[in-house]
């Protein structure tokens, strides 16, 4: 048993370094990033349904994936052959095309989701629209990660299950927190269910110290990294 969940580990861990490889070497996995970081950002400004959110997620990802299959496949081409074959440009020409696809109907769904929200901007700013607070900590954490992923490109430090600078575990956690305590905060056990939380981020990020994965500054880090982009989020969506 403790093997299988090694080597589940160790396939998540292949599957995000290959994530960090992209965004440490294509510039268009950092655009794409970046599109995403301000796509979502941008949603927590409208009041898109639970649908329209999925719709922009699933576009996002394909956008996404379709970028990373692309690089696999320049790899793969330049690791068969060097030389100007037409078959090699071929298969790079389809593999381009297809992120082309992708990031035609990520603008199409964005522009079917936004459009009527833009038009009435001030009368979305006026009414002070307010989603779920559970959809909105989903899209904070889903933000958290891909920042935490993206410092790890930056830093060059680690794989994402081992070591690294931010530990993305705890940025997680620990942006868990701040979540359910924004969550939680109108109800009469909002104190002790934070304090629940919080001691569960705690551990988190102590057993990621513990079993030597990561060091106390890059556990610190990723905590700090998780309660900023959270708060931040919670406070443009729910300003005092």
């Amino acid at each position: 048993m403790s093997q299988r969940r090694g080597n589940i580990l160790e396939s998540f861990n292949y599957a995000f370094s290959g994530i960090v490889h992209a965004l440490s070497y294509e510039r268009n996995m950092w655009i794409h990033f970046a599109v995403a970081g301000l796509v979502l950002l941008a949603s927590l400004f409208f009041a898109l349904t639970r649908v329209e959110v999925i719709a922009l997620l699933v576009a996002i990802s394909f956008v996404l994936i379709t970028e990373m299959f692309n690089t696999a496949i320049e790899r793969v081409v330049d690791l068969v052959t060097d030389e100007d074959d037409p078959r090699a440009r071929i298969a790079k020409d389809v593999s381009a095309g297809a992120v082309l696809i992708a990031a035609v109907n990520a603008l199409a769904v964005a522009y079917l989701v936004f459009y009527d929200k833009i038009t009435s901007v001030p009368y979305t700013v006026l009414t002070k629209l307010r989603g779920s607070p559970i959809d909105v900590t989903v899209i904070a954490l889903v933000i958290v990660i891909l920042v935490a992923i993206s410092v790890k490109a930056i830093t060059h430090r680690g794989t994402p299950f081992r070591g690294g600078l931010p530990s993305a575990h705890a940025a997680v956690a620990f942006a868990s927190w701040v979540g359910v305590t924004f969550v939680a905060g109108n109800t009469g056990y909002a104190l002790p269910i934070s304090a629940i939380t919080l001691v569960l981020a705690v551990l988190v990020a102590q057993s990621r110290v513990q079993a030597g994965i990561h060091s106390i500054l890059e556990v610190a880090v990723g905590a700090a990294l998780g309660i900023v982009v959270a708060v931040v989020i919670f406070r443009l969506w729910y300003p005092v």
